[in-house]
């Protein structure tokens, strides 16, 4: 699909030590910025979070404290990744909830003011969710028809027979 942008947007995602927008480090960030003309710039860089990775985030991304002993604190990789998303968009899966104020507070940390205003976010999230969506009602429908046997039959939404 080809998109239509007036500008670069970027697709990001972050694995961290943990939940915590405030108190939580960045261990890895993977961007994608597509370009108006539909090139593409991919980069992944493991970052040293400066404290440890508890055990269950590293369940979940897999990352430990020796993946990244050796690997550049976000402070340092901070002015380029600033340069590299300004004047972009900014995308990712729940990133308005986590992602964004997360690096938002990585920035600040590092002494950066990056400047969020004009900026355009798309939470793919929020759009699964308003296409997907997870109802009790459609919960009841998915359980009865999972369960369905001759004596069980599914439940069907009031007004469609």
């Amino acid at each position: 699909m080809k998109l239509r942008l007036e500008r670069p947007i970027v697709f990001f995602d972050l694995e961290t030590t943990g939940t915590s927008v405030t108190h939580d480090r960045i261990v890895e960030i993977s961007i994608i910025k597509v370009y108006p003309d539909g090139s593409e710039t991919v980069h992944t860089r493991r970052v040293n979070p400066g404290m440890h990775i508890p055990e269950e985030a590293t369940a979940i991304h897999h990352i430990t404290d020796q993946d990244v002993a050796d690997q550049p604190t976000f402070d340092i990789i901070a002015p380029k990744l600033a340069d590299f998303i300004t004047g972009c968009d900014i995308a990712g899966f729940n990133s308005t909830r986590f992602d964004v104020p997360l690096l938002d507070q990585e920035f600040h940390r590092a002494g950066i003011d990056f400047d969020f205003s004009g900026v355009r976010f798309i939470d793919v999230q929020n759009i699964f969710h308003k296409k997907e969506q997870r109802t009790l009602w459609l919960l009841t429908v998915f359980t009865a028809t999972a369960l369905s046997t001759k004596h069980i039959q599914p439940l069907r939404y009031p007004g469609h027979l």
